[in-house]
This record gives structure tokens, sequence and C-alpha cells, in this order.
């Protein structure tokens, strides 16, 4: 796969609707080599490669420099995780894996309220399945969690003060990502990965049919 052809659209779509649940990568291999990119054609593949390869790594490397941002103040933590599960659902398995995790709990205790949460059913256009489909969590519209998961994070963010503090760890943190995706080395688990994921974009789209 030439990344270098994929715009940033392509790959914002791509986070969206990937995988991610899975574990992060192993230190030894996330810090593994370093090289300098040879052009700026070569820098744009491989950023996009790392970005795509490495997502839970920095995602979890920005909440971590979050976290050390915010030793003093601990509502704005609890305000960085509401913003970060405000974005996660953003994503079309996590948002799934959220959704059915929450009602298989419910249905331990009430399995009559589990009922309720499920999601409707899928429109049906000319005998096939809309692929088009709406996301659900627990039952309602995903955009409702957004919305209430983003007012609950302003709310926070304002009652903790550290907006500022927010800002340099976003700062910090996206920088780092950018220069860790710069300079890291393809490996070739990154080059197998992405075939892996473009047979499964394929299969998915020949069972829609």
């Amino acid at each position: 796969m030439d990344w270098g052809t994929v715009s940033v659209e392509d790959l914002v779509e791509a986070l969206k609707e990937v995988e991610w649940s899975s574990p992060p990568r192993p230190l030894n291999e996330f810090f593994s080599k370093f090289t300098i990119p040879r052009s700026s054609n070569k820098w744009n593949s491989r950023l996009k490669c790392n970005l795509y390869y490495y997502r839970t790594n920095y995602f979890l490397m920005i909440l971590f420099i979050l976290g050390l941002g915010f030793l003093r103040r601990p509502l704005a933590i609890f305000a960085a995780l509401s913003t970060a599960l405000t974005i996660a659902f953003l994503n079309d398995s996590f948002a799934g894996t959220f959704s059915e995790k929450v009602t298989r709990t419910v249905r331990r205790f009430s399995p009559h309220l589990a009922a309720k949460m499920r999601p409707p059913l899928m429109p049906v256009l000319r005998g096939r399945p809309s692929s088009k489909r709406a996301i659900y969590i627990c039952g309602r519209p995903r955009w409702l969690f957004v919305l209430m998961f983003s007012v609950v994070s302003l709310i926070l963010w304002f009652v903790s003060c550290g907006l500022l503090t927010l800002l340099w760890a976003l700062a910090v943190g996206l920088l780092a990502t950018i220069m860790h995706a710069s300079f890291r080395t393809p490996n070739l688990k990154a080059r197998l990965n992405t075939f892996r994921e473009e047979f499964r974009a394929v299969w998915r789209n020949y069972s829609d049919i």
C-alpha cells in the first residue's frame, strides 16, 4: 500500500473504523529504529503509516502526558478521561464494543432493561441492509453520548481551571507523536498489518454484496 496516495480524510476515516481494542505495540518495537526520511514523499508516507500502525501507543502516550500535567489537579484528570472517552466514541469499533459490554453487564441485573438497550434493526434497501448504518450506543444514537460527554468535559475543564494546562499537554503530546511517527522506520510488521487491513476491507465490502 502506498501511503503517499492516502489523503488525510481517508486516514481519518480508517482510524474511525479500525479496531482500537487491540493492545499497544511492545516498547522495544515502538522505540526500535529511527532514521531520517530521505524525501518529503517518504516522510509523508512514513507519517501516515506509523500513525495508523501505532495508533494505540500514541493514544496512550498522549493520555500519559496529560496525566503528568494534571498531577496537581485531580479534577482535571477526570476531565481528560471524559474528553478521551468522547473522542473514543467517534470510533465505530470502540462504540460497538463499549455498548456490547455495558449491555452484557446490565443483563446480569436487569434483562428487561438490557432488552431496551439493543440497537434498532438496520433498515433494508432492496433486500440488502443499508451500508450507511447509524451507530448506536446502549440503544441510543452515538451523537447523544458524544454530546453528553462533551458537555461534561467542558464543565469539568471550567471547574478545574485546567484549560491552559490541557493546551500545553496536548501540544507536547501531539509534538511527540509527530516526531516519533516522522523518524520511526516502518518495519515489516507495519507493512504486513497494512496488507491485512486491506484484505479485511475488501472482504467486508465483498460480504455486503
